[in-house]
């Protein structure tokens, strides 16, 4: 049993905490709206009034919020969860930030004297509430052994990306390979549909498809079925591709951005990516 205390309770947050606290681990839940708490407690969760407060004492820390100004704060606040980790607590960043932020974040923990991972997840609702999350790790070899018993009680594996950063990365770029996938399929399901191919029957015969990716299906089967219910919003999406291009320059990305921006403003943001087809 591990003594965590999880931060941000989100749609994925609240599943991955659920899951901790049903492996039998000590876990410390806070949220931004005090009310998300009620269900973990009930499942046997503490809560916490501040991160610091929920910090305390713990072995792992670790968080699911939305952005970079949301970890920020949560994290280096005046009441924030490094302020309450005792010295060689392991710091863990799993949601999908900036690179740039999770370089801040790191340097904040080494002169906390704390260790530090960031380690978001490849995997949405369904992974989540399944508890069959990838955890793309960057980070000390040690840390990642460290946190494998409390990722494997969220997920099905962590991967160890290479040194502090490199998990961001990779996340960075899975995001941007959904993203791609999903504006072409919508686009070509379109395509077809104007020469009078039934989306169904596209996404049926594109499916064994080499070419087609198993992600590239699934999105193109809800775009089919015009299943739109967020798991992934495009918001968030939008977010993660701001990201990417602020540190480089990706015509392609830029061009797929665009696509779930013009979504965004049909009013469509806070549906599932699959809306981009909407």
């Amino acid at each position: 049993m591990t003594k965590i205390a999880f931060l941000g309770l989100g749609a994925m947050g609240t599943r991955m905490a659920t899951r901790l606290t049903q492996a039998g681990h000590d876990v410390t839940v806070w949220n931004r709206t005090p009310a998300r708490t009620a269900p973990l407690v009930q499942a046997g969760a503490a809560s916490a009034a501040t991160p610091a407060e929920a910090a305390t004492g713990a072995e792992i820390v670790m968080t699911m919020l939305t952005d970079d100004d949301a970890a920020r704060a949560v994290w280096l606040g005046p009441e924030g969860a490094v302020t309450g980790m005792s010295p060689g607590a392991l710091a863990v960043e799993a949601s999908t930030v900036s690179p740039g932020w999770i370089t801040d974040l790191a340097n904040a923990a080494a002169t906390a004297n704390l260790r530090f991972l960031d380690a978001p997840v490849a995997g949405s609702l369904p992974q989540a509430e399944g508890g069959v999350l990838l955890f793309l790790g960057g980070g000390a070899a040690d840390d990642i052994t460290r946190f494998t018993p409390v990722a494997h009680a969220m997920g099905k594996a962590i991967v160890h990306a290479g040194p502090t950063g490199q998990g961001i990365v990779l996340k960075m770029m899975v995001n941007a390979l959904l993203a791609v996938q999903t504006a072409a399929m919508a686009e070509l399901l379109a395509y077809g549909a104007s020469k009078g191919l039934d989306p169904a029957v596209a996404v049926e015969m594109l499916t064994p498809v080499p070419v087609t990716s198993p992600a590239a299906a699934f999105v193109a089967g809800q775009i089919a079925n015009k299943e739109h219910d967020p798991m992934f919003p495009i918001d968030l999406l939008v977010k993660d591709l701001g990201y990417l291009l602020n540190d480089t320059p990706a015509p392609v990305m830029a061009s797929v951005r665009d696509a779930f921006r013009a979504a965004q403003t049909r009013g469509l943001g806070d549906r599932h990516i699959s809306a981009v087809a909407a």
